[in-house]
C-alpha cells in the first residue's frame, strides 16, 4: 500500500446526536490542484512502469468525501472552503455557529504558522473543533523545539543540533551520516535524497542551500539507517496507538538513503514514488512494538494532542526506537497514513470521523 501523502478510542458515555451540525473548514487556494493535470497523462507514457495510480486524489475530493462519510453518520455537514477570507470565518463562527467545526484548515495567508491562530479563533467563539489545540499546533511545527519537550519527558530522539546562518563547526559532536531539515518545516518539504550527508563538506553545503531555500534555521540530526515507522494514535482517555506502518524501501536506486522523501511522498511522476511500500500491520518483535506504541502515547501526550495524531519514528542500533516528530491533525485521506492504520484495527472510514467528532462534541457539552 502507498505511504501517506502522509485499545479502541473511547469518548465515554457521550452519545453522538444525529443531525448536529458540523461544519467542514479548510483552506484551498489552488485554482486548478495540480493532481487534475495527472488525469490526462497515459502511464504507457512514462519513462518508467508506474506501480501506483498516477491519478490520485485532488483536495477537494478529499474534503468532500469525509463531508459526505459524515453526512451517511447522520450530521449535518457542510463543506466550506475558507479562500483566506478573514470575514467569512468570523461569521461562520458567530451567524448561526456550527455544533463542531471539524478543522483542517493547515494555512491562513499562506504561512503555516498561522495554523495555530485559525484553532485559536474556534476557541474565542467558543465553537468545540476537532484535533490539536492552537498549543499542540504551533509546537508540532517547531521541530526542535518539540524535540527538547521529548528529551524533558523521557522521550529517545536521535541527537541533534539547531543551525542558524549555516554556520557549523567541525567539531559539532554529531555522527555521521546526518539529516539536514527545516526547523520549521511540514509535509517533507526539503527532506530529498541529499539532504542527508555523510561529511563535513557534504553538511556545509547542503546548510548553505537549504538556508537560502527555506530561509530558517536547520535541524540537523543524527540519521539512523534503521526501519521507519509511522505510529497513529488516537483518542485521550486515554489515547490508544493504532496498528504500526512500515516502510519497505529496498526497491529504491542505490545512494537513495531510506527515507520518505518530498518526491516518495506526494510527486506520482517521480520514480521512487513508485519505489516504496508501507506495511500495515508492521511485522516486528513483539518488544520492539510494544516499546515503539508506547513511545509514541508518550510523544503524543507530552506535546499536547487530542483525538488523533501520527508520530514518526525511525529504528536504530538492536531495533532501539527514536521518536522523529508529531504529526497533529494529520492526513485523513481514506486507505492511508491514520486512516490505513484505523482500517487496520477494525474501525471504518466514516466509523473514525464520527468518533473524531464526538470526542470535539464532548468537549463542548
Amino acid at each position: 500500500m502507498k505511504p501517506a501523502r502522509q485499545g479502541k478510542g473511547s469518548i465515554g458515555n457521550f452519545i453522538v446526536s444525529a443531525m448536529k451540525k458540523v461544519l467542514v473548514l479548510f483552506n484551498n487556494l489552488e485554482e486548478a490542484d495540480e493532481y487534475l493535470a495527472l488525469r490526462d497523462i497515459d502511464p504507457s507514457t512514462l519513462d518508467f512502469e508506474p506501480k501506483y495510480r498516477i491519478a490520485v486524489a485532488t483536495a477537494q475530493e478529499e474534503y468532500d468525501a469525509i463531508v459526505d462519510a459524515l453526512r451517511a453518520e447522520g450530521f449535518d455537514a457542510e463543506g466550506v472552503n475558507l479562500k483566506d477570507d478573514f470575514d467569512l470565518l468570523g461569521r461562520l463562527l458567530t451567524q448561526e455557529p456550527p455544533d463542531v467545526v471539524f478543522n483542517l484548515v493547515e494555512f491562513f495567508h499562506n504561512d503555516l504558522n498561522h495554523e495555530g491562530a485559525v484553532a485559536g479563533m474556534y476557541d474565542l467563539a467558543g465553537v468545540p473543533y476537532t484535533g490539536a489545540t492552537p498549543f499542540c499546533l504551533s509546537l508540532c511545527r517547531r521541530k526542535d523545539l518539540t524535540k527538547r519537550i521529548f528529551l524533558q519527558s523521557g522521550v529517545p530522539t536521535p541527537r541533534f543540533l539547531t543551525v542558524k546562518g549555516g554556520d557549523v563547526p567541525p567539531g559539532h559532536g554529531l555522527d555521521y551520516p546526518l539529516i539536514v531539515k527545516p526547523s520549521r518545516g511540514d509535509g517533507s518539504a526539503g527532506v530529498e535524497p541529499h539532504t542527508v550527508v555523510y561529511d563535513y563538506a557534504q553538511l556545509k553545503k547542503r546548510l548553505a542551500q537549504a538556508g537560502e531555500e527555506f530561509q530558517c534555521s536547520m535541524l540537523v540530526e543524527e540519521f539512523l539507517a534503521g526501519r521507519e515507522l509511522h505510529i497513529s494514535v488516537f483518542g485521550d482517555n486515554p489515547p490508544e496507538a493504532l496498528p504500526i506502518i512500515d516502510f519497505n524501501f529496498s526497491e529504491l536506486p542505490a545512494g537513495h538513503p531510506p527515507l520518505l522523501t518530498y518526491d516518495i511522498k506526494w510527486n506520482p511522476l517521480a520514480p521512487a514514488y513508485h519505489k516504496v511500500h508501507s506495511i500495515c500491520p508492521a511485522v516486528l518483535p513483539p518488544e520492539v512494538e510494544r516499546r515503539a506504541k508506547e513511545l509514541a502515547v508518550r510523544a503524543y501526550q507530552a506535546t499536547c494532542c487530542r483525538d488523533y495524531a501520527r508520530i514518526d519514528l525511525r529504528l536504530g542500533a538492536d531495533d532501539v526506537p527514536y521518536v522523529l516528530e508529531v504529526n497533529p491533525n494529520p492526513d485523513l485521506t481514506a486507505g492511508v497514513s491514520f486512516m490505513d492504520s484505523a482500517e487496520q484495527a477494525g474501525y471504518g472510514f466514516s466509523e473514525m470521523l464520527k468518533k473524531i467528532v464526538g470526542f470535539a462534541l464532548e468537549r463542548g457539552a
